[in-house]
C-alpha cells in the first residue's frame, strides 16, 4: 500500500482522523496554498509519529516469551481449556496434542496442578517473529515509497481477505447508500478514543431490512470482532451483509429474510483494538490507556469481560481485576463505551422477556437471536458460562446450538470450560432479556491465513449465520422442527398463469451434530407449501405436499405437490415450504422464486462439459438439474459475473451421493469451494470485486471414495 506525496485516500484519512489528525481538507478551501503545505506537513508528522508508535509496539509484542505449548490428555479436555484459557490461547493443535498458549506464572501452575505437560513454544515464539518482521517491512517499503511508514490501512500485510476497519465502514455505507431501502449504516456510540478525544472511531450498526414492509419484524444481532485479534470474524459478517443485500431479488431466501425479518450486524465492536491488530499486534481489549500504562500492549479492559449481567459474578475466577491481564473486566460493570454502546442497542431492539431470577426461562415463542461472532477453537456456544447449571432456555438453546455446529462441523457446547466466565456478551441478550444467544469460534487461529477462511470457514461458517437468520421468529421452537435441505420446481424462468407446477423437496430432521450428545430425531409426517403469504402471517393458505414415496415415515422425505398458478399475476411470486415431524414441531421455512409470465423451460446440464472450454454458459440466475454419470464426471457451467456482483453457487445432490462444488476463474484458479458428504449440500458465494466483467467457472465434481458415483443433482447460481 502506498500513500502518494500529494494526495490521500478516504481509508487513509480515516485512520488520520482515528489518530487525531485534521484532515487536509478541514477549514477554509480558501486558505493559502502555504497554509495548505503546513496543514499537510502536520497530518503527515502526525501520522509518521504513529507508524513509529506501532513500530515500537511490535518490538514490545517480541518480548512476549511466556508461551507455552500445553499438552492435554483429551480432545474434551483440550475444549474446556481452550474456554477458559481463550484469552491466552494463541494456536490449537487438538491432532498433535497440544495447544499453544501465553500464560502468567498463576496460569501455569494452575495448569501444571491439573495434569497438564507444559514446554516453551520455541518454534511459536519464531514464527511470531517472523510474522512481525513482515510487517516491519511493509511499513520500511511504505515509507521508502512516499508513505507515512505504516500498515494495516488499506489492507493487512499478507491478509489480502480481511478488510480494515476503514475497508468494512466503507462496504457498510455503500450499502446504505446504493440500497436504502434495504440497508441502514447507524451510529450506535463512540470506541474509547473517540470518547477520549484521542481520535477513534464511531461503534456502528448495519441494519438489514425491507423497509417497504411494516409491522412487527423477529431480529437477529451479530457482533463481531470485539477481540481485536480475531481476524476472521468481522469478514465473515460483512460476506454474510453481502449475501443478504446482493441477493435481494434473485434469492429466495434472502428475499423473504430481508421482506419479513431485521438483520442488525456490529461488524467492528472494537475498532480501536482493531486497528492495533492490522498492525499486526496481538490485541485482545480495547485501547484505554487508564490501565496498565499508556504505552503498553497490555493495556486495556477486555470488552466481553465488562457487560453487566453478571459482571465479577465468580470473584475472580471468570475474569481478572488485574489491570494488566488479557480478561481485565475493568473497574466496574459497562465501564467501557463500547460495551455501554452494546448494552444500549440490544436493549433499543429486544424486548425484556425473561424473569429478574436466574431460573426465569424466556417463553418458548420469545423471538430474536444473538450471536458473537470470536476466533478461534471451533466451539459453538450458549449460556451460562457461570456455572455448569445449565439456563433455564438450556435444552432449546442446546437444540439449536447443534443445528448450527451441524454446518460449520464445530462442537456444539454450554460455554463453561475449566473455569467460569462472567459479565460476557449474552448476558444483555439471554441474561436480560431472554433472547437466545450464541457464540460461534471460528477456525483454528486469530491470524487465520486467507486460504483457510476462504475455502473453510466462510463457506461453513455462511450457512449457519443464514440458519441463524431464518429461525430468528422463534428461536426454541423452530431448530427441533425439521429443515428443508432442497426446494426446486419444474417451472423455469417462468411459465403462463395456470401452468401446474410440480415442486419437489427434501425435508430432513437429521442435520444436528451429535459429536458432543445427541438429538433426538423424528420421522417427517407432513409439509407444506404457501404461495407469496407465509405461515406466520395473516391470510396465509396451506397448500399440503405429499412422500414421494406414498408415506410420511422417514427422518429424511423426498417431498412433491403441484402448485395452482391460475390466479397469480405476471411476475415473480415467492414459494415458502415447511416440514413438521412427528413432535408436531415444524421448522423453518425456506423459499424458491416462481416466475409468471413469458420465460425459459428449467435448464438442463448440456454433455459433454466436463472441462473449463466446454462449460455451459448460464446467462441469468437460474436453477439447473444435472447427472453425473460416473464417478470419473465432471461438470462445468460458466457465468459472466457482473463488477461488484455475488455469485451465489448452491449445490444440492440427492440424498445417497456425495458430489462437490469448485468455483474457478478463467485462468483455472480456484476461487472457492464446498466439500460436503453425502447428502448435504454445498454453498460458494464469491464477489466480483473488479471493476469489470469477469467469467467464473462453477464445477460439480464426484467425490471419490465415496457413494453415489452416478445420479441426478440440482444447482442454483444467483447473482
Amino acid at each position: 500500500m502506498t500513500l502518494r506525496r500529494s494526495t490521500m485516500t478516504a481509508a487513509a484519512a480515516a485512520l488520520l482522523l482515528s489518530m487525531g489528525a485534521a484532515p487536509l481538507w478541514a477549514g477554509d478551501r480558501a486558505n493559502s496554498t502555504n497554509d495548505e503545505t503546513t496543514a499537510q506537513k502536520t497530518t503527515r508528522e502526525a501520522a509518521r509519529a504513529a507508524a513509529e508508535e506501532m513500530r515500537l509496539a511490535r518490538q514490545q509484542e517480541r518480548q512476549r516469551n511466556n508461551i507455552y505449548k500445553v499438552w492435554f490428555p483429551d480432545k474434551a479436555t483440550a475444549r474446556k481449556a481452550a474456554i477458559s484459557y481463550h484469552h491466552a490461547l494463541l494456536e490449537s493443535k487438538y491432532d498433535a496434542g497440544y495447544l499453544v498458549l501465553q500464560l502468567e506464572s498463576e496460569e501455569y501452575a494452575a495448569l501444571q496442578a491439573q495434569g497438564f505437560r507444559l514446554e516453551t513454544a520455541d518454534d511459536f515464539i519464531k514464527r511470531r517473529n517472523e510474522f512481525l518482521d513482515r510487517f516491519d517491512r511493509a511499513a520500511d517499503e511504505n515509507r521508502k515509497s512516499g508513505g507515512t511508514g505504516d500498515v494495516g490501512i488499506e489492507s493487512i500485510p499478507g491478509y489480502a481477505c480481511y478488510e480494515t476497519v476503514e475497508e468494512t465502514f466503507a462496504a457498510a455505507q455503500a450499502f446504505a447508500t446504493s440500497k436504502p431501502n434495504l440497508a441502514q449504516w447507524l451510529d450506535v456510540g463512540n470506541s474509547w478514543q473517540k470518547t477520549a478525544g484521542s481520535g477513534g472511531y464511531d461503534i456502528r450498526v448495519l441494519k438489514l431490512t425491507n423497509t417497504a414492509i411494516g409491522g412487527t419484524k423477529p431480529k437477529l444481532f451479530v457482533n463481531s470482532a470485539i477481540h481485536a485479534r480475531e481476524y476472521t470474524t468481522a469478514p465473515l459478517v460483512l460476506e454474510f451483509a453481502r449475501w443478504l443485500v446482493n441477493g435481494y431479488g434473485t434469492n429466495a431466501d434472502a428475499t423473504w429474510m430481508l421482506d419479513h425479518h431485521e438483520i442488525h450486524l456490529m461488524l467492528q465492536t472494537n475498532p480501536d483494538g482493531r486497528k492495533k491488530a492490522e498492525g499486526g499486534l496481538s490485541w485482545r481489549k480495547n485501547t484505554n490507556t487508564a490501565y496498565c500504562g499508556a504505552n503498553s500492549n497490555s493495556r486495556g479492559a477486555d470488552l466481553n469481560r465488562n457487560f453487566t449481567f453478571s459482571w465479577n459474578a465468580t470473584n475472580g475466577q471468570g475474569s481478572s481485576g488485574n489491570v494488566c491481564a488479557e480478561t481485565y473486566r475493568g473497574p466496574s460493570a459497562h465501564s467501557e463505551p463500547e460495551t455501554q454502546a452494546v448494552e444500549s442497542y440490544i436493549a433499543s431492539i429486544f424486548p425484556d422477556n425473561r424473569g429478574p431470577n436466574q431460573n426465569d426461562a424466556a417463553p418458548t415463542n420469545t423471538m430474536g437471536v444473538h450471536l458473537d461472532i470470536h476466533s478461534y477453537s471451533q466451539l459453538v456456544l450458549w449460556p451460562w458460562g457461570t456455572t455448569n447449571t445449565p439456563a433455564p432456555n438450556g435444552t432449546a438453546l442446546r437444540t439449536m446450538g447443534r443445528r448450527l455446529a451441524w454446518f460449520n462441523g464445530y462442537t456444539p457446547q454450554q460455554s463453561i470450560g475449566l473455569y467460569p466466565t462472567d459479565g460476557t456478551s449474552d448476558g444483555p441478550s439471554y441474561g436480560d432479556r431472554g433472547v437466545a444467544a450464541y457464540t460461534i469460534e471460528l477456525g483454528t487461529s486469530f491470524f487465520q491465513s486467507c486460504t483457510t477462511y476462504n475455502n473453510t470457514i466462510k463457506p461453513n461458517n455462511l450457512p449457519a449465520l443464514i440458519y441463524a437468520a431464518r429461525v430468528s421468529r422463534a428461536p426454541y421452537l423452530l431448530p427441533a422442527g425439521p429443515d428443508v435441505a432442497s426446494l426446486s420446481h419444474n417451472g423455469g424462468t417462468g411459465v403462463p398463469a395456470g401452468t401446474p407446477v410440480t415442486l419437489t423437496a427434501s425435508i430432513t430432521d437429521t442435520r444436528f451434530n451429535n459429536s458432543n450428545g445427541t438429538e433426538t430425531t423424528q420421522a417427517i409426517n407432513a409439509a407444506e407449501a404457501y404461495i407469496d403469504t407465509p405461515p406466520w402471517s395473516p391470510g396465509a393458505t396451506a397448500i399440503a405436499l405429499s412422500a414421494s414415496d406414498g408415506t410420511f415415515n422417514s427422518t429424511t422425505e423426498t417431498i412433491t405437490g403441484t402448485l395452482n398458478t391460475t390466479n397469480l399475476s405476471n411476475g415473480k411470486h415467492l414459494v415458502f415450504v415447511r416440514g413438521k415431524d412427528a413432535s408436531g414441531a415444524f421448522g423453518p421455512v425456506t423459499a424458491v422464486f416462481l416466475n409468471i409470465g413469458p420465460g425459459t423451460p428449467p435448464a438442463t446440464e448440456t454433455e459433454p462439459n466436463n472441462s473449463i472450454d466446454a462449460a455451459n454458459p448460464v446467462t441469468a440466475p437460474n436453477t439447473l438439474s444435472g447427472t453425473m454419470s460416473s464417478s470419473s464426471d465432471n461438470d462445468y457451467f460458466r457465468v459472466d459475473l457482473p463488477a461488484g456482483a455475488t455469485l451465489t453457487s448452491t449445490l444440492t445432490p440427492n440424498a445417497s451421493s456425495d458430489y462437490d462444488l469448485y468455483v474457478y476463474d478463467s485462468a483455472g484458479t480456484l476461487l472457492g469451494k464446498s466439500e460436503r458428504s453425502t447428502g448435504l449440500t454445498d454453498t460458494v458465494s464469491l464477489t466480483n470485486s473488479s471493476g469489470s466483467t469477469a467469467q467464473r467457472f462453477v464445477r460439480v465434481m464426484y467425490y471419490s471414495g465415496q457413494t453415489g458415483g452416478s445420479g441426478t443433482y440440482s444447482l442454483q447460481l444467483s447473482w
